[in-house]
């Protein structure tokens, strides 16, 4: 049987796909590892010793990803331009070493990876990937837009390692040999519902590794801030936004999101919490809401407790908002003083935030929808 028919007939397969050269002469032996390969990940050029031409796949699906456990002697794997031109091969890899070294290179990175440690690699661009000595890896294949990640995010995570002493790589490596040894022991239906839940994961793990990576520089987290702070604003009116919702939105760790407004000296919470009573002023200081109650005001911005809105309303300004809305109507009804200055500027001066602009976290003061900033 040739390598090519051993391997079509091994894909006609109903439940998993096993390769292995000892099943063709030692002369095909070469041709058919090079085929088993390309049919488990994509096209790729090898370079082995003739000698010592021996491996052996597992495969199987699982929704729609492909899990591979693949072991080996030395091998040298290369995917090539001109391979990628001649097929649609649209997938990523996430690739665990089990045993052995690797060194895998792409987008002029080159990682050295040793047991327990994962890398991702692009398999529509070039790469090289080499194992000095005998090895074994257990691999995820998915298509590249279930990872719903851009262009340039994709090249920056490609051949980058999660290290075994990294939150990633801990969670990561074990999961991954466990969905790998036992992706053929579920039903289509479950395996269906695990593969969408395998892809949530990794986004998220992801868009976490690429931002904590972004946070190293001072220039990225002024790019991200100002992202935060306006999505803030768009979500004002929904008492349930919260750091959760946010760090979720932006693909980013709680822990990261509290970092980032570390630097305006301010909790999260307590930022959404300052931008609705600014909300809340303002609106309460206009001639129009002069018929609103003050719970009304209170909840369009979010608030779901009137008197609580008091409370930190009077703490951060200094007066109710009664007082306040009394003022601004008084005001509106003056003529302006000799100087110029209308008793509205007068008030809303007044109305400036105490020196400590956020009053201290009290057990009966709560944060409607965006209370609690707890570290991930």
């Amino acid at each position: 049987m040739s390598p090519d028919s051993s391997i079509a007939e091994a894909e006609r397969q109903l439940s998993g796909t096993l390769y292995t050269t000892d099943s063709v002469a030692a002369h095909q032996r070469q041709t058919y590892w090079r085929e088993a390969l390309s049919q488990t990940f994509a096209a790729v050029d090898i370079g082995v010793s003739d000698e010592v031409c021996s491996g052996t796949i597992r495969t199987s699906r699982l929704g729609h990803l492909r899990v591979a456990a693949v072991e080996g002697e030395p091998l040298r794997v290369r995917r090539t331009s001109r391979l990628i031109a001649r097929g649609e091969d649209e997938y990523l890899v996430v690739k665990l070493l089990v045993k052995g070294v690797a060194v895998v290179e792409q987008d002029a990175r080159e990682v050295r990876l040793h047991p327990g440690e994962i890398v991702f690699c692009d398999l529509t661009r070039p790469m090289r990937v080499e194992f000095p000595h005998p090895f074994q890896t257990k691999s995820l294949v998915l298509p590249r837009r279930l990872l719903d990640l851009g262009e340039p995010d994709l090249q920056r995570f490609a051949a980058t390692p999660i290290r075994t002493d990294t939150a990633l790589g801990s969670l990561l490596s074990p999961f991954l040999t466990q969905v790998v040894d036992t992706a053929e022991t579920y039903p289509s239906a479950s395996g269906e519902v695990l593969a969408r839940h395998i892809v949530d994961l990794l986004t998220v793990l992801a868009g976490e590794r690429l931002h904590q990576e972004a946070g190293d520089t001072p220039s990225a987290a002024r790019v991200l801030l100002p992202r935060i702070q306006v999505f803030i604003d768009r979500h004002l009116a929904d008492p349930d936004v919260t750091p959760e919702v946010i760090a979720r939105a932006h693909q980013i760790s709680v822990r990261y999101l509290h970092r980032l407004f570390e630097t305006e000296g301010v909790t999260v919470s307590r930022w959404i919490q300052r931008r609705r009573l600014q909300e809340c002023r303002r609106e309460l200081g206009r001639r129009e809401a002069a018929g609103r109650t003050i719970a009304a005001v209170a909840r369009q911005w979010g608030f779901t407790s009137a008197a609580h809105f008091s409370r930190v309303f009077r703490a951060t300004y200094g007066m109710s908002p009664v007082e306040w809305r009394d003022s601004a109507a008084r005001a509106t009804r003056t003529p302006p003083s000799p100087s110029g200055v209308s008793r509205v500027s007068e008030a809303a001066t007044a109305l400036r935030p105490r020196r400590s602009p956020l009053p201290p976290a009290r057990s009966d003061v709560h944060l409607a929808g965006a209370a609690g900033d707890t570290a991930a």
